[in-house]
């Protein structure tokens, strides 16, 4: 075979893969390699090219090309300036996952398992969910059945990346004899490459773009219009407008007496505490004085525009409506330097099993979702009743413990109602506006609809295929949303026994799932690391935000509809303007999962629980008034302020939840005995 030959072959292989931006410059290549052999007196023709072709079309030897050129790129890539490495080691995942498909694509399934294997270590802490689900790609049909596998398959991964750490990538693929690298680098990757000095490590949730919709197709879609208002004619408006909403000195006096409230539950908890093995109330008061008489100094929160409902919304109870209307008349005023309130309830002895809680609105109930498939539910007032009861009853017994009481049989009641019906373990609990009625989600597919009055199931919702991971209702409750693994979010309505609206587009399990404020839209997170807004009429997506680096897990919306925050896996949690679908600023402070957030009423302050066993305060106000001409700005400052960090007992946080008059309720599981 001449050197003609040769190079026909090759840049015939090439443009089979489609590499077309390195053919120019392996002809110059070729064209020098002639010039300088026709200098020499003894060229001759390079069987090491030949040699190089010939292999490139034995399938025997193709699990070997990817292993070796793989390995290859690896290891330089470990070797270079620590200045770069960082940069150049966001090549190596896109890389690594598309050997690991091509190799089952065309059938090498044993060598695509020893590859994957070999290499995954190094990825599992940055994509390990990703790598589980490839785990089960076993034959070439899973790669088309598979929508993960197949939409990365088939789009590009966006890299940002410096002029020179490009340049040095360019040399090694230039010197590198692995046409398979360069064909999957070609074919898969988008180098977006930028002058200066290389990013810092702590960019890379912005600069690497792994799955997901791509950037430009998120910006053709948060182009669509959205109204983030409030609804016309909410009780807030009519309070407002009637004039009804008391002084400070008044709000102060209101929380006072609320305070008051849970100090005397929780001293009734107190008194029977070595019998209470189920719960245990905790109060910390962190407003003194001089919160209190700050309130005065509250920035007045701009007006959002008001919109009309587009779902047929419930008539709400008068009763209902009268109580809610105290609440919003005693409602404290929070801000950086009035902080609320916070009663925790621990859940200990639960083994375990313990998967979720939920919190009503007024924080008398609260309900647990344990693996054994039980729901069980909690009237805090009736709790404090009976423990303080039966600590008065056995003072002075010395051979029984309070606890036994509690806990066995022998006492005759339970201190919790017990909800049976799921069969599999309940990942989410939540409970309606208004505390009348509960709603959980199962790895057995099914919602269900419990009443807290009649302590019954009333209806079994079925619909999805796979375990529901997430449940919540509407702000104005019957109707709600739910978040499962078959990909989907779904709406329904109390009293249809089907979905409404069906959500499908993102690529992984839907993992959670919000209302915003004016019930027209809904937010998902997802495993695949984005979070999409929802019209509810329509069913239409209308924003996707890109940022996250790992499974988003929690979201919140702020109380005038115009913000939205997500927690993830990593412990990031980022701030989004609905309106443009930007971020408005990251959220760096806990060091693993954040399960929960949530806003205070008047959207003043952002609360945060996390599996690192605390609880953060965040000056939402402070970041939301950032310049415009330092929003532009692409620094890596945290602008959000950490107002305050509340670590726990070795309880990770499940849930919070503001009342309606702004104090902050949060539950969680103890971890370990103290």
């Amino acid at each position: 075979m001449d050197e003609e030959e040769i190079e026909k072959a090759v840049i015939a292989y090439l443009k089979k893969k489609g590499f077309k931006q390195t053919e120019l410059a392996f002809q110059e290549e070729q064209q020098h390699t002639k010039n300088s052999s026709s200098n020499s007196a003894n060229s001759q023709t390079d069987p090491d090219i030949a040699k190089h072709i010939l292999s490139v079309t034995e399938p025997e030897n193709i699990p070997a090309q990817y292993q070796e050129g793989y390995s290859k790129l690896r290891s330089w890539t470990y070797s270079s300036l620590d200045l770069y490495k960082h940069e150049l080691l966001r090549v190596l995942y896109p890389v690594f996952i598309h050997c690991f498909m091509d190799l089952v694509a065309k059938g090498h399934i044993q060598e695509a398992r020893n590859f994957f294997n070999s290499f995954r270590e190094d990825h599992e802490m940055m994509h390990l969910r990703d790598l589980q689900k490839l785990e089960g790609v076993l034959s070439p049909s899973h790669l088309q059945e598979m929508e993960f596998a197949h939409c990365l398959r088939q789009s590009k991964v966006n890299i940002k990346i410096c002029q020179y750490s490009y340049d040095l990538l360019l040399q090694y693929l230039h010197k590198s004899e692995s046409i398979i690298i360069l064909g999957i680098i070609n074919e898969h990757i988008n180098f977006q490459v930028s002058p200066g000095q290389p990013s810092s490590i702590s960019d890379d949730a912005e600069v690497v773009t792994l799955v997901g919709s791509g950037q430009d197709a998120a910006n053709l879609i948060n182009q669509k219009e959205i109204h983030w208002g409030l609804l016309e004619d909410s009780l807030e408006e009519r309070l407002e407008k009637a004039g009804g909403l008391l002084s400070d000195s008044e709000k102060a006096e209101g929380e006072t007496k609320e305070g008051d409230l849970e100090e005397n539950k929780k001293r009734s908890v107190d008194g029977g505490k070595q019998g209470a093995s189920l719960k245990k109330l905790k109060k910390d008061k962190m407003v003194g004085a001089t919160g209190k008489a700050a309130r005065t100094e509250v920035t007045t929160v701009s007006v959002a525009p008001r919109v009309k409902p587009e779902l047929a919304l419930p008539v709400m109870p008068t009763e209902v409506e009268h109580s809610i209307l105290e609440d919003l008349r005693n409602r404290v005023q929070l801000s950086g330097v009035a902080l609320p309130s916070i009663s925790f309830y621990t859940f200990i002895n639960t083994h375990n099993s313990l998967n979720c809680s939920s919190i009503s609105h007024d924080g008398s109930l609260v309900a647990g979702g344990f693996s054994d498939s039980s729901l069980k539910v909690w009237d805090m007032a009736k709790l404090g009743q009976q423990i303080g009861n039966l600590s008065a009853t056995l003072q002075g017994e010395s051979d029984l413990a309070p606890s036994e009481h509690l806990l066995g049989e022998n006492s005759g009641r339970r201190p919790y109602t017990l909800f049976q019906g799921h069969s599999g373990p309940i990942y989410s609990a939540t409970f309606s506006p208004f505390g009348d009625y509960l709603l959980s989600s199962s790895s057995d597919s099914t919602i269900r609809l419990w009443s807290t009055k009649l302590n019954a199931n009333l209806v079994c919702y079925k619909g999805h295929n796979y375990p529901v991971w997430d449940v919540q209702f509407s702000p104005a409750g019957h109707y709600f949303a739910s978040a499962s693994h078959d990909r989907t979010a779904r709406i329904w309505s109390m009293d249809r026994i089907q979905p409404l609206r069906i959500m499908a587009g993102h690529l992984s399990d839907v993992d959670c799932v919000q209302w915003h404020a004016n019930c027209n839209y809904i937010a998902t997170g997802s495993s695949d690391k984005t979070v999409r807004l929802w019209d509810v009429q329509s069913g239409e997506c209308v924003r996707i935000f890109i940022g996250h680096r790992s499974m988003v897990l929690s979201l919140a919306m702020s109380p005038d509809g115009r913000y939205m925050a997500s927690g993830d896996e990593d412990g990031t949690i980022m701030m989004w303007d609905l309106s443009s679908g930007r971020c408005v600023t990251p959220l760096m402070g806990h060091n693993t999962c954040v399960w929960t957030l949530a806003f205070s009423c008047e959207g003043s302050l952002l609360a945060s629980g996390s599996a690192d066993c605390c609880v953060k305060l965040w000056d939402v106000t402070a970041s939301t008034k950032v310049p415009k001409t330092e929003e532009n700005k692409t620094g890596n400052t945290n602008r959000l302020r950490s107002l305050k960090t509340l670590p726990t007992k070795c309880t990770p946080v499940y849930t919070l939840q503001f009342s309606r008059r702004n104090l902050l309720f949060a539950a969680g599981v103890l971890s370990k005995g103290v």
